[in-house]
């Protein structure tokens, strides 16, 4: 058996051993200085504020008019206090998709002034009429005109007004604002109307 022996040269272990040491000095040594390049780098960034010099103010000599002499005292008499707003409480123009409860987008500006309108006074009760147009059978445009009532139900109690203050009825397509035969009155009579109760 024959042996074969490799002989490392001393300069090979001393040059590893060199290389090694160096990396182990310069590693922490690059380490800080990345981050000092980052650091330097956000910070020019940043929004910087324009520093605005102060105007002077401007002065004008102003002659001062010879003081009248007062009048006398007049009475004051105390006006009543205004009587507080009248609210119109008679709400349209609640519109929906078709054979849905699910509010158009145009009906939250609408029901957000609704809103507005009952927190004025909150003793006042309210109720909400649904209607649908005449698409479907009786039964189902019934539901569906107590869904759509129920929907602006739950809009209103997200905006703050109590629901007890609220009582829903629907109507099916018993009560059609404009006629059923064309699309454009089909979609007004997909809605709810908001009145107060008497």
């Amino acid at each position: 058996m024959q042996y074969i022996y490799h002989f490392i040269d001393m300069k090979d272990i001393l040059y590893v051993y060199k290389n090694k040491l160096r990396m182990k000095i310069l590693r922490p040594h690059l380490l800080l200085a990345l981050i000092g390049l980052m650091t330097i780098s956000l910070q020019a960034c940043k929004t910087k504020k324009l520093a605005a010099k102060p105007v002077p103010p401007v002065t004008k000599a102003v002659e001062e008019p010879a003081k009248a002499p007062e009048p006398a005292p007049v009475e004051k008499k105390e006006e009543p206090a205004p009587a507080p707003e009248k609210s119109n409480y008679t709400f349209d123009n609640i519109q929906f998709e078709f054979n849905s409860g699910v509010l158009k987008t145009a009906s939250f500006a609408v029901l957000d002034q609704v809103a507005t309108e009952m927190k004025k006074d909150e003793s006042v009760k309210f109720v909400l009429n649904g209607h649908s147009s005449a698409e479907g059978t009786p039964e189902h445009n019934m539901s569906l005109s107590v869904d759509r009532a129920n929907s602006v139900k739950s809009y209103l109690v997200n905006a703050g007004i109590p629901a007890a203050n609220m009582t829903i009825k629907g109507f099916g397509a018993t009560q059609p604002m404009t006629s059923n035969d064309t699309e454009e009155g089909k979609v007004l009579n997909r809605r709810v109307e908001i009145r107060k109760v008497k």
